[in-house]
């Protein structure tokens, strides 16, 4: 008798806390969506924000600071594929490209990658990176 595999299944809850009209419950994302959100706050999250769990976060705030040349897309990209396979176990990283942009002071990030567990093809997800100076 053959096994049969099945997807595993990811749920979180959103961010915006926006209630559902039927259930009344706070709206949940689901699948690629949720993992695409764990994604971006993982980046975005910078080291020693999350009490009781300092490390989880990356050092991309302070690339952003940085004089734009190759070496800081090359350093850009390794912080978010180190912190991507340090903290996010539910994918595989295929790429990580960076893009700085001189006329916008921001940086463009695509980020390619596998579910795993799953039979979805890989999934893209692209943002920019803006420093906020005030």
């Amino acid at each position: 008798m053959a096994v049969q595999r099945q997807d595993r299944k990811f749920v979180d809850i959103s961010l915006s806390f926006l209630r559902n009209p039927v259930s009344n419950d706070i709206l949940l994302i689901r699948n690629e969506n949720a993992i695409k959100t764990s994604i971006k706050n993982l980046i975005f999250t910078q080291n020693g924000e999350r009490f009781f769990n300092p490390d989880i976060g990356s050092q991309i705030r302070s690339a952003l600071f940085e004089l734009n040349d190759s070496i800081t897309d090359i350093k850009i990209e390794r912080t978010i594929r180190n912190a991507l396979e340090n903290y996010e176990p539910r994918i595989q990283v295929i790429s990580v490209n960076s893009t700085y942009e001189d006329d916008s002071n921001s940086c463009n990030v695509e980020i390619q990658y596998n579910i795993l567990g799953s039979e979805v093809v890989p999934q893209n997800l692209k943002f920019v990176l803006q420093s906020t100076k005030a």
